[in-house]
């Protein structure tokens, strides 16, 4: 009965990672635009503070890092992170497009995650249309999946969502 048991936690726990390692998560949102545009699905944007904010690395650790999440994210999002590290080195580029976005969406404490559909223009601009956003919900995967499944559904949740360029 202990063998049985010993190995089907080490088969639970080799499921768990090989959930996580087949998300892609992109750091250049020109490489998630192709991405999206070919797969039909909107971005999801994490702005996060991944070394030193403690609601990002919960939310990171109840969530998106859940077998759940992943089942999810596969199915209905184009996976980008958008970081502001303190210890971990950054390109300028992606230092300058993180912080862009988070302008953009007007980004005002971490963690936020924006839905949104983005295209790029005749000019080559990047042009986004918010579905909404939410951040850190308490209790685990299935009520923050619900919360992303109601904007995904363009359910506007709060007041953050009613933005639109």
């Amino acid at each position: 009965m202990k063998k049985f048991l010993l190995m089907f936690l080490l088969t639970a726990g080799s499921l768990t990672v090989t959930a996580q390692e087949t998300l892609v998560w992109h750091k250049s949102v020109s490489e998630a635009m192709k991405v999206s545009k070919k797969s039909k699905k909107p971005l999801l944007m994490f702005f996060t503070g991944s070394d030193w904010c403690g609601w990002c690395i919960r939310l990171q650790k109840e969530v998106l890092k859940t077998p759940e999440f992943a089942t999810w994210a596969e199915k209905n999002v184009v996976l980008v992170e958008l970081d502001f590290p303190r210890r971990s080195a950054q390109t300028p580029e992606e230092k300058q497009q993180n912080a862009e976005l988070a302008q953009f969406f007007k980004v005002q404490g971490y963690p936020t995650v924006w839905i949104a559909d983005a295209e790029k223009n005749k000019e080559g601009k990047i042009s986004f249309k918010p579905r909404g956003s939410t951040g850190y919900v308490a209790g685990g995967p299935a009520p923050w999946l619900e919360s992303a499944n109601n904007i995904m559904a363009n359910k506007m949740t709060d007041k953050k969502s009613d933005k639109k360029k």
